[in-house]
């Protein structure tokens, strides 16, 4: 009998997952300035407006960190296959969303004039993501053990 409870937390995961790749690839449809709103770094943005390739393979890379977690969540959810070192995967893919939810949530705390609301919000949203990685997978995988 599967968790409902964790098999929900980790679809969630994979759709923050999924999503975050698909807006990392919306990128090259809609140019520079996606670039720039989604902060990429200078030299991404400028590859944009000059139309070279680094802008678009730095888009498909950064989509594939995210495809990755996503597969990782719908596989301990049971959805598709069991991915190789599924348990390892699932606990460094929740303690990296966890990490990156906390860094821009500590640094508000200590100097809130150098994180700007979206910062702030987007470290929020990982630090959930994170924790649903790690709690669906512990409630999934207690039930099915």
């Amino acid at each position: 009998m599967k968790s409902k409870f964790g098999i929900s937390l980790l679809l969630l995961a994979a759709i923050v997952a999924f999503s975050t790749a698909l807006a990392h690839l919306s990128c090259i449809f809609f140019g520079a300035e996606c670039y720039s709103a989604q902060m990429a770094p200078k030299f991404i943005v400028e590859s944009a407006q000059q139309g070279t390739i680094v802008a678009p393979i730095g888009a498909i890379l950064a989509a594939i960190l995210f495809i990755i977690p996503g597969c990782y969540a719908l596989s301990a959810a049971q959805i598709i296959r069991k991915l190789p070192l599924l348990k390892l995967g699932i606990y460094t893919i929740a303690s990296l969303c966890v990490i990156r939810g906390l860094l821009p949530i500590q640094l508000w705390l200590r100097k809130p004039d150098k994180v700007t609301d979206i910062v702030l919000y987007i470290g929020i949203v990982w630090l959930v993501v994170g924790l649903f990685y790690l709690f669906g997978y512990r409630s999934a995988s207690k039930v099915n053990v």
